[in-house]
């Protein structure tokens, strides 16, 4: 699943619209335009790029979320082109195995390639730039790599002027540290050095309405915890709100991802932060931030009893630290946990009951913490969420 915004236009106003959103860039490439269930209303795909508020001449119309819908045509483009490559006869055998998904990740494209077609890879990322002309590098995704979690990526492809290339890229065309837009923010990023999905910006725009919804209970800009924050794209989502984000503690182990997200936090703070990684320190007032182990910040008394809000995105082991993280929250008062975990479908049931088991009671009127199906993260496992509320200490 690929959940995105969308526009909810009449069908009447449709042409309008889509004039109005070519003009202004607001159309999610590769992504087409689809009928609502009652057939009223047509949802058009925004690009995750757009800002959280679109102009005001889009406005009267709401914003949506739901499952994108490739376009098809873009698909039977790559099939003609690497059937043209190939011929019937292997792309037929080939089956399900082809790379028929892709991310896109500013002008990159990462495929995934089965082990039934991946001698193909030459002629694969062929097609995929054949029907993609903005696209200017594509690579193999084998998978992530290690405690870091970074991706195992491999450039098959690329385009050098004219031309296509698939041996031999030049090291300047294989770059891979580029900026991405998403929700107006731009986020400096490299795969192949700190993990970073353009896929989770619903799961960044959910948090963002929860985090409205926590300061409103409390009444005051939030202290946001954290402390497996990578190149920081959920604090960009955060902290492009006004007046949601006081204090602010991000951290990471990944000396990479560190860089990158003191550079992002010097745009977005518009505040001078190191050029190279550093170990965790108070760089300004109402900023904690650097290289750390989370499951040790539990030890340091001057960050324990503090946040407001804590984000947990690590979710191979999410359920696993949970006990380590909670010692961060202030108990003084209300306080929310958002997490993510990967489990397989048959699993989830007993994931909710740990989840609960590792997390204190729950605040009154609010559900207790259960995790929801997100999308597909393999053929077995599932991407999933979850928020706990949680009560103040007696």
């Amino acid at each position: 699943m690929n959940v995105m915004r969308h526009l909810s236009v009449p069908n009447r106003q449709v042409e309008r619209v889509l004039d109005l959103m070519r003009e202004h860039n607001l159309l999610a490439p590769g992504m087409r335009v689809f009928a609502s269930e009652d057939d009223k209303t047509r949802y058009i795909p925004i690009d995750s790029g757009a800002a959280l508020v679109l102009p005001s001449h889009l406005t009267e119309f709401p914003v949506v979320e739901h499952e994108g819908r490739p376009d098809e045509r873009i698909d039977s483009d790559w099939w003609t082109h690497l059937r043209n490559l190939l011929g019937d006869e292997i792309v037929e055998t080939g089956g399900e195995a082809w790379p028929s998904t892709h991310e896109f990740f500013a002008d990159m494209m990462i495929v995934r390639l089965e082990e039934e077609v991946a001698q193909y890879s030459d002629e694969i990322a062929t097609a995929k730039l054949l029907s993609h002309p903005h696209i200017r590098l594509i690579l193999s995704d084998a998978g992530v790599l290690g405690e870091l979690r970074i991706r195992d990526l491999t450039p098959i492809g690329a385009r050098l002027g004219d031309q296509i290339v698939v041996e031999n890229i030049p090291q300047d065309v294989a770059n891979t540290r580029v900026f991405v837009k998403e929700s107006g923010r731009n986020i400096l990023c490299d795969p192949t050095k700190a993990y970073f999905s353009t896929k989770l910006q619903s799961e960044r725009l959910e948090t963002l309405d929860l985090a409205k919804e926590l300061r409103a209970l409390l009444g005051h800009p939030l202290r946001v915890c954290d402390p497996f924050c990578g190149v920081g794209p959920a604090l960009a989502t955060l902290l492009g709100e006004p007046d949601l984000v006081g204090e602010l503690l991000a951290t990471d182990l990944n000396p990479d991802a560190v860089e990158l997200l003191f550079d992002n936090l010097s745009r977005w703070d518009r505040k001078e932060y190191p050029k190279s990684p550093t170990p965790i320190s108070k760089l300004h007032d109402d900023r904690i931030a650097g290289l750390a182990d989370a499951t040790q910040l539990q030890h340091d008394p001057d960050l324990t009893g503090r946040w407001d809000m804590l984000l947990v995105n690590l979710p191979h082991r999410t359920i696993e630290f949970l006990p380590s993280l909670v010692p961060l929250l202030d108990r003084t008062g209300p306080s929310l946990v958002r997490g993510r975990v990967i489990a397989a479908e048959a699993d989830i049931p007993e994931a909710d009951r740990a989840i609960r088991q590792a997390l204190p009671p729950r605040l009154e009127g609010m559900p207790e913490p259960s995790l929801r199906i997100k999308r597909d993260y393999s053929s077995s496992l599932r991407l999933c969420s979850f928020e706990a509320w949680l009560a103040p200490t007696p």
